[in-house]
């Protein structure tokens, strides 16, 4: 089954807040794309789980004064619909959203969602003169996708190549890892201690400080304390 291609297009006067953000802060930014299920089987505790690693995740970020002022960060939900919960602004700015559960898992048009959300935000980099670093893609299931994921898998290998996105597949209860390792760009999916989204995110936030303290396009390597979310 073909999903449809999303088009990233804010309206003027955010895209004219977004600009004036760019201005006004030249520094190299990380953009950053958290695709996350929100599917019926992540109602109860996994959901509030999710929420609260999220926010934690701002939080650390805010509390860094490098990365607050590098990291960009987008949220996109998939579940009952595929939905741009939040989009690319300074940090400074943003609120998270609250998250609640139903529907099936079409990750395949949630990812191209995402994809598409990147590509526009480095467009906007390039036009207003900002250097920027290898986008992310952190992408978090507990199920199997209910569209087609093949043109997805293959557009993020082909970025990954050039090495122009890295994603961070997360495997929640019992998700395939070897179909989220599809959309991983040559990284294998890790599967999640039970709930700990707040140890994955605190993780993840470490990962972003040290990338902003680096020179766009520098080699840069994973902080140690995988073990203390992930199944290895």
């Amino acid at each position: 089954m073909n999903h449809e291609h999303y088009e990233a297009t804010p309206d003027r006067e955010e895209f004219i807040l977004r600009q004036e953000e760019l201005f006004e802060n030249p520094d190299p930014r990380i953009p950053i794309c958290l695709v996350l299920d929100v599917s019926g089987s992540m109602s109860g505790a996994p959901i509030a789980e999710l929420q609260d690693g999220v926010e934690r995740f701002f939080e650390a970020i805010r509390a860094d004064e490098v990365a607050a002022s590098s990291a960009e960060i987008s949220i996109v939900t998939f579940g009952s619909e595929v939905e741009i919960a939040l989009d690319f602004r300074s940090i400074e700015s943003q609120i998270v959203p609250d998250f609640d559960a139903g529907g099936l898992t079409p990750m395949g048009r949630a990812v191209e969602t995402a994809l598409d959300l990147l590509e526009a935000r480095k467009e906007e980099y390039r036009n207003a003169g900002v250097d920027y670093y290898q986008p992310w893609l952190v992408l978090m299931s507990d199920g199997h996708p209910t569209d087609e994921i093949s043109r997805d898998a293959s557009r993020i290998d082909a970025l990954a190549e050039k090495r122009k996105l890295t994603v961070f597949p997360i495997a929640i209860g019992g998700a395939d890892t070897r179909v989220l390792s599809r959309l991983g760009g040559g990284r294998s999916a890790l599967r999640l201690q039970g709930l700990k989204f707040a140890e994955f995110f605190q993780w993840l936030s470490r990962s972003v400080a040290r990338v902003s303290q680096s020179t766009p396009g520098e080699r840069v390597g994973l902080p140690d304390g995988l073990e203390s979310w992930a199944e290895l």
